[in-house]
C-alpha cells in the first residue's frame, strides 16, 4: 500500500490578523488539507477556536477542513462540525465512551472519520474498529501545549499501526500531528505516514509555499 504524502498545515500556527492571506497561501501552495485543531481547555489545557472561525475558512477554502477536536464529549457536537464546514472530523480515542458509535454518527452526518490517539495510547485498542475509520491521527507529541519535542517512538508506532491496517485489508490514512519538521518528514514517510500536520515548520518559515513543497516532496 504506497502512501499518499499529503500536507495539512495546522491553522494554529497561522496569523489570525491576516486569515484571509494565509487560507490563500494554502489554497495555491501545494497543500492537501486545512488542519483545525479545537481546544476546549477541559481535555487538553488550552483553548482555541470554534464553529465561527471554521465558518469563515469554509467560506475562502478550497480544499478539505481536516477538523481535530481536542474536546470532551465530541459527540455531543458533530452535526455542528459539519455544519461549519468539517470535512474530516477526528475524535480522541482517550474522550469517547463508545468509539464505534461515535465513528457511526460522524459518517451518518457525511464526514470522513478521524480517531487521535495521545502518546500514552496504543495503537493495538483500534483494531477492532480499523475499517470504520478513515484517518487515524497519531498525537507526536502531547496535545494541547506548543513548542513540544517530537517523541521519537512515534516511527516504531507508525509501523505498528501500518502492519494493522495492512492485515485488515482497510484504507484507513495515517496521520503524524506535533512536531512536524523538513528534518523528520522524510522518516515519517518512510515508516507508513501518509498524511503530515505542519504548523510552526510551515507558518514560521520565510517561504511557507516553499516548505510545504519540501514537506511533500523531499
Amino acid at each position: 500500500m504506497k502512501n499518499k504524502r499529503l500536507i495539512s498545515p495546522s491553522f494554529l500556527s497561522a496569523n489570525f490578523l491576516h486569515l484571509e492571506k494565509d487560507i490563500e497561501m494554502i489554497n495555491k501552495s501545494e497543500a492537501d488539507w486545512f488542519h483545525l485543531d479545537i481546544m476546549d481547555g477541559v481535555f487538553v489545557p488550552n483553548i482555541s477556536f470554534g464553529m465561527p472561525i471554521i465558518k469563515q475558512i469554509n467560506k475562502l477554502a478550497k480544499k478539505p477542513l481536516d477538523v481535530h477536536l481536542m474536546i470532551v464529549d465530541p459527540d455531543k457536537y458533530i452535526n455542528d462540525f459539519k455544519e461549519a464546514g468539517a470535512d474530516i472530523l477526528t475524535v480522541h480515542y482517550e474522550a469517547c465512551r463508545h468509539l464505534h458509535r461515535t465513528l457511526q454518527s460522524i459518517k451518518l452526518a457525511g464526514m470522513k472519520t478521524g480517531v487521535s490517539l495521545n502518546p500514552h495510547t496504543s495503537v493495538d485498542l483500534l483494531e477492532d474498529v480499523i475499517q470504520d475509520i478513515d484517518v487515524v491521527l497519531i498525537m507526536s507529541v502531547n496535545p494541547g501545549f506548543g513548542g513540544q519535542n517530537f517523541i521519537e517512538n512515534t516511527y516504531a508506532k507508525v509501523r505498528k499501526l501500518k502492519k494493522i491496517i495492512t492485515e485488515k485489508n482497510s484504507n484507513t490514512l495515517i496521520e503524524i500531528d506535533g512536531g512536524v519538521n523538513l528534518q523528520n518528514a522524510e522518516k515519517l514517510f518512510e515508516a507508513g505516514a501518509d498524511v503530515l500536520v505542519a504548523g510552526s515548520a510551515v507558518f514560521k518559515s520565510e517561504n511557507p509555499t516553499k516548505t510545504i513543497s519540501l514537506l511533500k516532496n523531499e
